[in-house]
């Protein structure tokens, strides 16, 4: 027979207080927190699960501050290139808005002071920064995307800038003669002959065809090498036009139109008709050199600016070779004898792809870029050719040259048919963009329902917390007020009080 007694009922006791209070005291953290456990071993066979959770969740935020910042940087890559097409219509209207032909004392006009003022916009556009990164360098985010403007325009010790580049192209075009690397015409009897220098140089005029109108004149080319044409005037005319096509440095065209006509002195762009086909051969073969001479005095120079500025902003720059009046070729420009206007990284990756970020465990977004982009070498080739070019008050022949400069400049920042555009630089970003809203929805999404699991999973319902500690207190102090009047139980308490 075992008998127990109120000390080994108290011990008992005690044991299962010290479990309500062990209780008691996760409840209490519970409610407070929030969490079912403050470790993930707490969570019991949950908890390899919880740490998967836990560490998508982070991936997640990782991605959403990713996205944050590349479409941070997106927003100012676009505002940016807005102002540049800004800048480029300015220059345009600039031009259409033109008055009279006025020079200031620095051989410029009005609109090409403007277009100056346009340029050092676009280059300081061009090296923006967003967190300290320059947009346009590629890659070499920590460099500047372009040289400094009187860098760029006006060279850097032997470095030639586009002033320099500009004036030897020009003498290139232009030749030996004036002539624009074509030869004067010739006469042989009744056949006037007018031929180019070389067969492949890029400098000067090219022959791109002629025809007449005159009864009984004979024409032909460009044919042989060097190309030539030729107009045989087989019979004495009595009226009728010859049209001599030619395509210049920049890829322009230009056409010179001669009349025959009675009236002796001729006007201009006319050339008498004589007693005889070789008289008349004759007094064209005079036209013809004076139009070429004026041509190459006007449109040429006009069009040798843009070509050596579309030159000095290729990539990489092109220089004329050789002794620029008999050069035939040009050659890459090196950093010992030409700037480098543009500063940042210039590797074969595509521009894109210089800068690439993660913004969704699926998705990432490509949104590096260069200022060599087509679209973006163009505004400046051609802004700065206007914004440097000068005139003389004395050149007959300045405002017919400044007019072909400007209108060439309008038209080429206008776009051209095929090429690279800075709105199709802004629909490139434009996609960037949507990608990287499609995947910061898709991220808010995904965290939603992880974060969801991991509460139901860590979480606790404090209302039910509240509740069970409630309990958990009242039995805890039945327990205790028990258990103090066991401990105070003892035999003498059961036995009879002793009489005398």
């Amino acid at each position: 027979m075992s008998i127990t007694g109120p000390g080994s009922i108290t011990a008992s006791n005690l044991l299962a207080q010290n479990n309500m209070m062990t209780q008691l005291n996760t409840l209490s953290q519970q409610l407070s927190t929030g969490e079912a456990a403050t470790t993930y071993s707490g969570l019991g066979s949950q908890s390899g699960l919880a740490l998967q959770l836990s560490a998508q969740l982070a991936a997640i935020n990782g991605y959403s501050s990713t996205a944050n910042s590349v479409g941070t940087t997106l927003q100012i890559a676009q505002t940016v290139l807005n102002q540049l097409n800004s800048a480029g219509t300015a220059v345009q209207q600039a031009i259409n808005q033109q008055g009279t032909f006025a020079l200031d004392s620095n051989g410029q006009t009005a609109t090409q002071t403007a277009a100056a003022s346009y340029l050092d916009q676009i280059l300081s556009l061009l090296n923006t920064q967003v967190g300290g990164n320059y947009l346009f360098s590629g890659s070499a985010s920590n460099d500047p995307s372009v040289a400094p403007i009187n860098t760029i325009l006006y060279g850097n010790g032997s470095q030639a800038g586009l002033t320099q580049v500009m004036a030897t192209r020009l003498q290139a075009d232009q030749g030996t003669n004036g002539l624009g690397r074509l030869d004067a015409p010739t006469l042989s009897g009744s056949t006037v002959t007018l031929a180019q220098q070389n067969a492949s140089s890029p400098f000067g005029f090219q022959l791109a065809g002629v025809n007449s109108t005159i009864a009984g004149a004979t024409v032909s080319g460009p044919s042989g090498s060097p190309p030539s044409v030729s107009v045989d005037l087989t019979s004495n005319p009595t009226g009728g036009n010859v049209s001599f096509d030619f395509t210049l440095p920049d890829g322009s065209s230009q056409t010179i139109t001669l009349q025959a006509t009675s009236a002796s002195p001729p006007g201009a762009n006319q050339f008498t008709i004589g007693t005889t086909a070789a008289d008349t051969a004759a007094n064209l073969q005079t036209a013809l050199n004076t139009a070429v001479t004026n041509l190459a005095q006007t449109a040429l120079p006009a069009a040798s600016a843009i070509a050596a500025a579309n030159d000095f902003f290729s990539d990489p720059p092109q220089v004329v070779s050789g002794t620029p009046a008999t050069a035939t070729s040009l050659t890459d420009g090196t950093p010992a004898n030409t700037v480098s206007w543009y500063t940042g990284e210039n590797g074969s990756t595509p521009a894109a792809q210089t800068a690439v970020a993660q913004v969704s465990p699926s998705q990432t977004v490509a949104y590096g870029m260069r200022a060599t982009e087509p679209a973006i070498a163009s505004l400046l080739a051609n802004v700065a050719v206007l914004a440097v070019s000068s005139y003389s008050p004395s050149d007959p022949n300045a405002q017919a040259s400044y007019q072909a400069l400007s209108q060439s400049v309008r038209q080429n920042l206008s776009g051209q048919p095929g090429t690279q555009t800075i709105s199709d630089l802004e629909a490139n970003l434009a996609s960037a963009q949507t990608a990287i809203t499609n995947a910061t929805t898709l991220n808010t999404q995904t965290q939603n329902t992880v974060q969801d699991f991991l509460q139901g999973m860590e979480g606790v319902n404090q209302t039910q917390i509240g509740e069970a500690l409630l309990t958990l207190q009242n039995s805890l102090s039945a327990s205790m007020s028990v258990t103090a009047r066991l401990s105070q139980l003892s035999l003498v308490n059961y036995l009879a009080p002793v009489t005398g």
